[in-house]
């Protein structure tokens, strides 16, 4: 049994692997198919099926042998038991009745045995089971509340003062550096920059979903630290470029964003959204199912239903991560629109790749390799912003070239 313990253990952990490729395989099904990989994936899942099955062959012909042993075992003790009893029968010391007790006694005795053996090898896999969710529970979150952790949140500001960010906490490979910036509450700020510029590892770190490696990150005039987190996150809604709806009907996952709205207001957030225009168009209305990961309805549909359940939850920072990027540059400005005249007391950050998206709000900041280039209003970044002026140039000129 000790053997066939630190096999189970190995075998468990190759079984994450293989549910890996598999979650892998059928999220990219549509990727596989079209770069026609079928093949190469079903020789991955084999080869992983296969290393289990080898490992899970080791433990089979170890416990193989537990069993002839135990009958081995039992079949010579009744030998045993059966020659000293009919020898001692003959010799007269002992009578019939005491063999046939003898012999039933033991075969009770040796058969709770060999079951007690068959015990021991679903305690082995039930072990090293227990051990993998024990690894699993013993894990604890690295953000967690302070010890007198704050309960309101006063307004939307945002101010960072030397903040820096690495994922691996590791100051050698940062991931934002020296970031020094402040936000009004209930301004509106656009965030540009290249591909890989830490965009959204910025705006990530003000739900406190990371924690800042140096500096400090205040909301409200507070350090996001000092607060507790479910007071913090209920005040920052986050609408991402990828985003999930859930099985259920259109009204149920908005009222993700407040359980208790009524009718009314998610139809009035739905046509802040731009929304309403397709709901209206669906047999059900707001009573359509949405099936599994939004399937069923489009990528700029999917986007404005996110950011209606993200204004029903009224938050005092709105956070759009390139949440526009799937819908036509009309819906935008409908959507930037109704932001400025429905909620201007929210602070809205709005990360985005078109010039358009971003072009009426306040300020804009400009990112570059993890630094804040620029801060400033539109019309002060055209006059002393390098990478501002190219960006708008190439997407407002670009056309015309061609």
């Amino acid at each position: 049994m000790s053997n066939a313990h630190p096999i189970f253990k190995r075998v468990f952990k190759k079984y994450d692997k293989l549910n890996s490729i598999v979650q892998e395989n059928l999220r990219g099904i549509r990727v596989v198919k079209s770069f026609v990989r079928e093949e190469h994936e079903k020789e991955k899942f084999y080869a992983s099926s296969e290393d289990i099955y080898n490992d899970y062959t080791k433990v089979e012909k170890l416990l193989s042998l537990a069993f002839p042993l135990m009958q081995f075992s039992a079949y010579l003790c009744m030998l045993l038991a059966s020659w000293f009893s009919a020898k001692f029968i003959v010799e007269g010391h002992m009578l019939t009745g005491n063999l046939v007790s003898i012999v039933s006694y033991t075969m009770q005795i040796l058969m709770s045995l060999m079951i007690l053996s068959m015990v021991f090898v679903m305690i082995t896999m039930a072990k090293t089971a227990s051990e993998r969710i024990c690894e699993l529970l013993s894990e604890t979150p690295g953000i967690s509340n302070c010890n007198s952790p704050v309960y309101n949140v006063k307004d939307g500001s945002v101010s960072l003062e030397n903040v820096s960010f690495s994922y691996k906490k590791d100051k050698k490979r940062l991931c934002l550096s020296d970031i020094n910036i402040s936000i009004k509450s209930g301004e509106t700020v656009g965030i540009i920059g290249g591909t890989g510029s830490s965009k959204s590892s910025l705006v990530q770190l003000i739900p406190r979903l990371y924690d800042v490696t140096d500096g400090s990150l205040k909301v409200g005039g507070i350090d996001v630290k000092d607060y507790d987190i479910e007071t913090l996150r209920s005040e920052v809604a986050m609408v991402l470029q990828k985003n999930v709806l859930f099985s259920g009907t259109i009204k149920e996952n908005l009222r993700w964003g407040d359980n208790d709205a009524s009718d009314d207001e998610i139809i009035r957030v739905c046509k802040l959204a731009c929304a309403d225009e397709f709901i209206e168009q669906f047999p059900d209305k707001y009573d359509t199912y949405i099936e599994q990961g939004g399937t069923n309805v489009s990528g700029g549909q999917k986007q404005r239903l996110c950011i209606a359940r993200a204004l029903l939850k009224k938050p005092k920072i709105l956070i759009l991560d390139d949440s526009t990027s799937a819908v036509d540059t009309a819906t935008d400005s409908k959507i930037r629109k109704a932001f400025r005249d429905e909620i201007p007391e929210t602070t809205k950050l709005i990360i985005a790749q078109r010039i358009s998206s971003v072009e009426d709000a306040d300020k804009i900041i400009v990112m570059n390799n993890g630094k804040i280039d620029a801060f400033g209003t539109p019309e002060q970044l055209m006059k002393t912003n390098d990478i501002y002026r190219e960006i708008y140039e190439s997407q407002t000129k670009g056309g015309d070239e061609q």
